[in-house]
């Protein structure tokens, strides 16, 4: 029976890491005032009828802190990188030369870096959730054993397990959003 609850807590281990990574790469595309290409992370464009990442039509780099320079494999796709960019509503006007599309960052204003925070600490809020979900089916399934014969103790010991991986990775979370935080925060 033990070895139950351990597949449990890995399992439920493993789902946590994942919700932590997720919220590393959303707290990516949240924009710090500094030129990165993460921010046209999950921008689509239209490339002969499918829906295609802009960084694999394109080149993507930062010339300086805050610009970036894309310049797409073809030359057709301007029009199209343009659009997409535009239909993400990312806060940036892009600039066409008819080569390459600049992307230049505008410092953050007081007010845009704090609804900044808000959406991290939103985005954060959802890492959250996913935790204590994946907490939630853990707790039912150790439940669900020991109903079918674990001793009370064990299951007991088993929660405990789930709630101390629940703690821990909720800390993570936090400390996440506080970094991110103090970055946006950083003039």
């Amino acid at each position: 029976m033990a070895e139950t609850i351990d597949e449990i807590s890995k399992e439920a281990e493993e789902g946590m890491k994942k919700a932590i990574e997720r919220l590393a790469n959303e707290l990516l595309k949240v924009r710090a005032g500094k030129a990165t290409p993460n921010i046209l992370d999950g921008i689509m464009v239209e490339y002969y009828n499918n829906p295609t990442p802009i960084n694999q039509v394109a080149n993507v780099s930062t010339p300086d802190a805050r610009t970036l320079n894309i310049q797409p494999y073809e030359k057709n796709m301007l029009q199209e990188i343009e659009k997409a960019i535009m239909a993400a509503n990312i806060g940036i006007t892009p600039s066409n030369d008819g080569d390459n599309i600049r992307l230049f960052m505008p410092p953050l204003t007081e007010e845009r870096r704090k609804e900044m925070v808000k959406k991290v600490f939103s985005v954060g809020e959802n890492a959250k959730i996913s935790i204590r979900t994946i907490r939630k089916d853990a707790m039912e399934a150790v439940k669900k054993l020991q109903k079918d014969g674990l001793s009370e103790d064990a299951a007991k010991d088993g929660e405990n397990v789930v709630q101390g991986l629940t703690d821990s990775y909720s800390d993570k979370v936090e400390a996440n959003c506080k970094e991110k935080e103090k970055d946006l925060m950083t003039v």
